[in-house]
């Protein structure tokens, strides 16, 4: 359903995988990738968004570069070697074509991630409060000196960690979720027993979920329908 298309990014070029819903507009969201890179099961979830009447933005935060599912090793590398200052420049402008496109309607932004993903999700809401207005984190959140200012954060969060997890621990991802709601910022972040990458169809992990997939799909579509359209 998507294409590849090319935005501005802070004075240099990034590109993504654009899905664009049959009605011809939606409200926007950007699907932050796992470690393996802008893959095609990535590139999924964006086509999967359209199909359920959403503006889908997947930005390639590798610039190209892929790791196979039997290359955890080179997913790790990649993963390490992003520049940070790159992804964020991105990510924003990422956020800045969506909600300057043709087909995004609605208020504000809409960002679910995975992974790795899910803790860039929560970083460029923090970063971008003046356009992210809900967000949707799979398992991955910052953590320690790695935290963004949470002052900026003024999108809603609907979060999903996984139990057991060693990348992500249960218990810091509860932690963070009762210290930002300290903050007065409105987030959920919920726990699940399952374990990390259930989201992932393709199941690289051999952790994937199909019962609690298939629960929790129906609930962030109408999650973010209900905060950005």
């Amino acid at each position: 359903m998507g294409e590849m298309v090319t935005f501005a990014s802070n004075g240099q070029d990034a590109r993504g995988h654009l899905a664009i819903p049959a009605s011809g507009s939606g409200p926007a969201v950007m699907v932050i990738q796992e470690w393996w890179g802008l893959n095609p099961q990535m590139k999924g979830v964006a086509d999967f968004l359209a199909e359920q009447g959403f503006t889908a933005l997947a930005p390639d935060l590798y610039h190209g570069e892929l790791a196979g599912h039997d290359e955890m090793d080179k997913a790790g590398q990649l993963m390490t070697d992003l520049p940070a200052d790159r992804a964020a420049r991105d990510m924003s402008g990422a956020v800045d074509f969506l909600a300057n496109h043709d087909a995004s309607s609605g208020s504000g932004v809409g960002v679910i991630g995975f992974c790795m993903g899910g803790l860039l999700s929560f970083m460029i809401a923090a970063n971008r409060g003046d356009v992210v207005k809900a967000a949707v984190p799979f398992y991955g959140f910052p953590q320690g000196e790695g935290e963004p200012d949470w002052g900026g954060l003024t999108a809603s969060v609907n979060a999903h960690m996984a139990s057991p997890d060693d990348f992500f621990p249960p218990e810091a991802a509860r932690e963070l979720g009762e210290r930002l709601r300290g903050m007065g910022k409105d987030v959920q972040i919920t726990v699940h027993e399952a374990g990390h990458g259930f989201m992932n169809e393709e199941n690289p992990g051999g952790t994937y979920d199909e019962g609690l997939a298939a629960e929790l799909w129906p609930q962030v579509i109408d999650f973010l329908r209900s905060k950005i359209s």
